[in-house]
């Protein structure tokens, strides 16, 4: 797929720390509950680390107890795209930036949270960035 921002791999190394790197752009996962926005109450919209693209709000984001940042809805609904993911002997749904296709975690749903939508982002702390919202 063609994304509105595609940079050669030199470049994101070269923009990205080793650890962003190998999450956003080599479909890593940081440790569990060792991520900064794991716990975070924060009022603000998250957007994309590696293309600064709006992705989630704090409006959506909800306490999972599962070591990650979770939320039960993106931003818009083109914000992220959904990608079947068989790696690891398992069936998941890969979640990634619609604008630069840096990987972000996984959606997972039908595990009984009580949201609107019953489904869970998970999302790796290091693919974010925090904007709190002005008060």
């Amino acid at each position: 797929m063609a994304y509105d921002v595609e940079k050669p791999d030199e470049q994101w190394r070269a923009e990205l720390t080793p650890a962003e790197y190998q999450v956003l752009r080599r479909a890593g996962t940081e440790p569990a509950f060792r991520g900064e926005y794991t716990d975070t109450t924060t009022r603000g919209v998250y957007s994309c680390r590696a293309c600064g693209a709006e992705l989630f709000t704090s409006n959506e984001k909800f306490s999972s107890h599962c070591g990650w940042p979770s939320f039960y809805d993106p931003k818009d609904s083109d914000a992220v795209e959904l990608i079947e993911d068989r790696s690891h002997g398992m069936v998941r749904t890969e979640v990634r930036c619609s604008r630069c296709g840096s990987h972000l975690g996984h959606v997972f749903e039908g595990e009984g949270y009580p949201t609107p939508t019953d489904q869970r982002y998970c999302i790796n702390s290091i693919s974010l960035r925090l904007e709190p919202a002005e008060d």
